[in-house]
């Protein structure tokens, strides 16, 4: 999603259509040196409905969220019709929509991160029994008021740790205006870390790192995220990555090893990226960037994706692939001990890249806005 106030109204239409062209990438600062790309392609399978968000299901399916409201199930047949139809209880105006899903382990539990027609972030919880969806045991797990139609984030993932974690951006506008980035007493421009199963409507785990702390909400397991729009967890190692959208100027991507006991901060609003922003000073417990590239390109909307863990491609496993909702070009980090030790152009272009899948083998689907739902392929 393109999460800029300028582009709103670019996504809000639902006509978009997916640039194909292959454009220049934005300027890398990271430092690192560029490598030899993984030869890939990108085969259309799906053609969805504004695709926003997806997941691995039950029986080998992958899951795909349409910004409307609507869910349907990707098999070797295709695309089905809807499983699951809330577009009456949402809007697309600004960057609402239904805007995430995930399933529990056991595949035994759909949640669906959404705004309603108040605009305020929802997650619901839906039990599921031989692959479908049990409407009758729907309930709202946790919700967050959002002050503007922008920044919302809205993506949600199990940890390793069996965890829901949950994404909200700053609250929108622009510039973290009420300061919400770096204020612990809001679930905003937060990474949240819950059990949904452990209490009602939810449970905290007392390890979360503001457990206690009377300044700060037991829910937040990272902080100082202007709009994390897409994070994921590495299948491999555990660690976690966060594409957290910038302001104006640099777009970053955050990380943290799989043994972290949470608590990092990103920055935002004092930083953008590792740059102070307006004037800021930079936070003494500031975790930077471990990528970040300026808009001296044409990419200015970071979207992120996963360490790509699948068969299919041996000489892309465990690097980091990712995109940019502007650009659309697929790029590749490698990794070593949290520090980028390469970067890659992958040589493809995924149009208007709003969201990656990781399929249940660890394959890897593309999603453009404009409808297009492609797997990541060898070439």
């Amino acid at each position: 999603m393109n999460v800029r106030t300028r582009s709103s109204a670019i996504i809000g239409s639902m006509c978009l259509v997916a640039s194909l062209a292959f454009t220049t990438a934005s300027a890398d600062e990271s430092g690192a040196p560029r490598q030899a790309a993984a030869e890939v392609a990108l085969k259309q399978v799906a053609t969805a409905r504004n695709p926003s968000a997806g997941t691995a299901g039950p029986g080998g399916t992958v899951w795909i969220a349409e910004r409307a409201g609507t869910v349907r199930v990707l098999d070797r047949h295709g695309l089905g019709k809807p499983v699951l139809d809330i577009s009456e209880e949402t809007t697309t105006d600004g960057e609402r929509g239904l805007l995430g899903i995930a399933f529990d382990k056991k595949f035994a539990h759909l949640y669906i991160s959404f705004t309603d027609l108040e605009g305020t972030s929802t997650v619901d919880e839906f039990t599921v029994r031989n692959g479908k969806i049990r409407p009758e045991t729907r309930r709202t797990v946790l919700t967050q008021t959002q002050p503007y139609a922008n920044h919302n984030g809205g993506d949600i993932k199990f940890g390793p740790d069996g965890y829901l974690y949950i994404a909200f951006g700053d609250g929108g506008a622009g510039g973290d205006p009420h300061g919400y980035g770096q204020n612990l007493d809001t679930l905003l421009g937060k990474l949240l870390r819950i059990d949904p199963r452990g209490g009602k409507p939810y449970a905290v785990p007392r390890d979360n790192p503001f457990v206690g702390d009377p300044k700060a909400r037991d829910e937040i397991w990272a902080y100082g995220l202007r709009n994390p729009w897409r994070f994921s967890f590495d299948a491999g190692t555990g660690d976690l990555l966060i594409g957290d959208v910038g302001q104006s100027s640099w777009e970053e991507i955050d990380w943290a090893p799989a043994d972290s006991d949470g608590g990092e901060n990103y920055g935002w609003s004092r930083m953008e990226g590792s740059h102070p922003f307006r004037g800021g000073t930079e936070p003494a417990d500031h975790v930077p960037p471990v990528h970040e590239y300026d808009r001296s390109g044409l990419g200015c909307s970071v979207t992120g994706g996963y360490v790509y863990r699948g068969r299919a491609i041996p000489q892309l496993r465990g690097q980091y692939v990712f995109s940019d909702y502007c650009d659309g070009t697929l790029r590749a980090l490698r990794m070593k001990n949290g520090k980028v030790t390469g970067v890659a152009d992958l040589g493809v272009n995924g149009g208007q890249v709003v969201s990656f899948v990781e399929g249940g083998r660890g394959e890897l689907y593309v999603l453009d806005i404009g409808g297009s739902v492609a797997r990541l392929d060898p070439a």
